[in-house]
């Protein structure tokens, strides 16, 4: 999700490069930011998740919720001891394990659960948690994480759940962490009877429970990570559609409001065939044919929530109505279904481990729409649509966050990080490659949490280039590396300097109006453009001097200096 552009677009008081964030950034963090962080606990690395049981009812009148989850899991240790997590304004009323309630003590946000026997080691095992109260309001979904509850134009309660990076802990108990998703899910959500919930995957039961409620049972077969689950509660109508995809077909679900329904049916049907089209092409099949794809439409302006994703952006192009590159090809298509769709590939099929790596979710997805745009207007387009994006760009902070505090990086992930990967894709140079190694990224990391290094590694071992250096740059500070180019004897000689030492990136260099070639130019070890401790390249381009000489600034997110 693009996190700032609600607020560009109604307030109108910031620049592009202001920033909001999935949480609010943070300098020191605290114990229980800890708790939550760190994806390593024993009390969490002692099970792995299997299948969870959401049963909940919303209360819309006075915004409160009670129910309960059965957690079902596999001993990775012996212990007596684990960890889940409920935000401590709503209450536990009992957990059960074995028909009996068992201790549990609260930290924070975290809550561990003591056994009377010690679980062993490769056991299946389950317990229950019980739990009530009334969840966060989400003031400014899903910039910030919680419930909205909102009327829709007839008056009627519209109610949905986002919780990303705040977590899936704000609205009902589990393990909250991306690193253990659960293999499966069953969701079943108790709304008013009259009104409609859509989750997750697919409708497996809808029951009048007599009691003026009406549950909803919705299944999940595939990984999913907690923040994707979702409640979507309104006056929903439905209609579908197939697509014929890689695997076959796949099922096409819309819930819209009943007076979108034509609007729906008219950007749905524009959007959202060519959006996977795009997507499998560059990426391969899309990751949870098992349970289909759905657009809900939402009160809030969209998020990734796995084969339910939510919609808000008012059927019109571009986010909300906006060309976010400036170009003119962010008008071409929808903005939320092609980039929030993006996350069903990367986010959802691909997750990384650690809140601290979310550029992986956030960079391929945010690039995922010039790929979108190269697909359907040619290649050339895509690069404008994508260096057009630069405008959004701040170097305020790093992408890659502190690990083991749950905290995202810098809002950069998107736009640089879009960039970077072009930038990337201009190093390799062979665009077959390029898409072998993206589909390579989602068939091989297949329903799998990931790390940096798995993903960097992976794509430096499949282009045949070390390109940990370029990766390690761009993510870890905000420095453009330079480009310094100088005459020394009538010849032209260039050094990378105010980067990391080991800094490799392959330029393109030419003269003006010829073909560019590419040069590796050594780092200067962070001394600047002077250091005598590295032997400058020889552009050996004839007739090049330092009037005639051009550096692919297009392609490439450098600075240059020709001295």
């Amino acid at each position: 999700m693009k996190l700032n552009r609600l607020l560009i677009v109604f307030l109108g008081i910031l620049s592009f490069n202001a920033k909001a964030q999935l949480g609010t950034p943070k300098d020191t963090f605290t114990h229980a930011d800890t708790l939550r962080g760190n994806i390593y606990s024993p009390f969490r690395t002692c099970y792995d998740i299997n299948y969870y049981h959401l049963d909940v009812k919303f209360d819309i009148d006075n915004k409160s919720i009670s129910g309960n989850v059965l957690f079902k899991y596999t001993a990775t240790q012996d212990f007596t001891r684990l960890q889940f997590d409920l935000y401590d304004n709503l209450k536990i009323e009992k957990v059960v394990y074995k028909g009996a309630e068992v201790p549990y003590t609260r930290e924070a946000n975290a809550v561990f659960v003591t056994f009377p026997n010690t679980i062993s080691k490769g056991s299946k095992d389950e317990f229950t948690v019980y739990y009530s109260g009334n969840p966060t309001i989400a003031k400014n979904a899903p910039w910030d994480g919680g419930v909205v509850y909102k009327k829709d134009s007839l008056n009627k309660p519209w109610v949905a759940t986002a919780c990303q990076g705040d977590g899936a802990s704000m609205w009902w108990p589990n393990k909250d962490q991306q690193a253990d998703e659960v293999d499966s899910a069953l969701i079943s959500i108790s709304v008013p009877t009259g009104l409609k919930d859509v989750s997750n995957g697919r409708l497996r039961k809808v029951t009048d429970l007599g009691n003026g409620y009406t549950q909803f049972d919705w299944f999940v077969a595939n990984p999913i990570n907690n923040y994707d689950i979702a409640a979507n509660i309104g006056d929903y109508t439905h209609f579908s559609d197939t697509y014929d995809g890689e695997k076959g077909k796949l099922s096409l679900d819309y819930w819209v409001l009943p007076y979108h329904l034509e609007q729906a049916k008219k950007q749905f049907g524009a959007n959202v065939k060519r959006m996977l089209q795009s997507h499998e092409h560059w990426f391969g099949p899309y990751p949870f044919y098992e349970d289909g794809y759905k657009l809900i439409e939402t009160p809030h302006l969209g998020m990734e929530h796995q084969s339910g994703i939510a919609y808000g952006n008012h059927y019109m192009n571009g986010y909300l109505g906006m060309d976010l590159s400036h170009t003119g090809w962010g008008l071409k298509f929808d903005y939320i279904i092609i980039h929030e769709s993006g996350h069903e590939w990367f986010g959802n099929n691909i997750t990384s481990k650690d809140l601290a790596d979310m550029w992986i979710h956030e960079s391929f997805t945010d690039y995922s729409e010039s790929l979108f745009v190269e697909t359907f207007y040619g290649k050339q387009a895509g690069q404008e649509y994508v260096h057009g994006l630069r405008n959004g760009i701040a170097n305020d902070r790093p992408i890659v966050g502190p690990y083991g505090v749950n905290k995202e990086g810098a809002e950069d992930m998107y736009d640089k990080g879009s960039v970077i990967l072009n930038m990337v894709r201009t190093i390799i140079n062979d665009d077959e490659k390029w898409r072998s190694i993206l589909r390579g990224l989602n068939k091989t990391f297949y329903h799998q949490t990931v790390t940096y290094n798995d993903i960097v590694n992976y794509i430096s071992d499949h282009s045949g280039q070390n390109l940990k250096p370029v990766f390690d740059q761009y993510l870890h500070y905000t420095n453009l590396p330079v480009l310094y180019i100088t005459n020394k004897k009538g010849k032209l000689y260039c050094m990378w300097t105010g980067c990391i030492p080991d800094f490799n990136m392959p330029v393109r260099i030419r003269m003006k109006g010829a073909e560019y070639k590419y040069f590796t130019p050594k780092a200067t070890n962070g001394r600047g453009p002077v250091s005598s401790r590295v032997q400058p390249t020889l552009i050996n381009i004839p007739s090049v001097n330092k009037d005639n000489v051009e550096v692919d600034t297009f392609n490439y997110y450098i600075g240059v200096l020709v001295d």
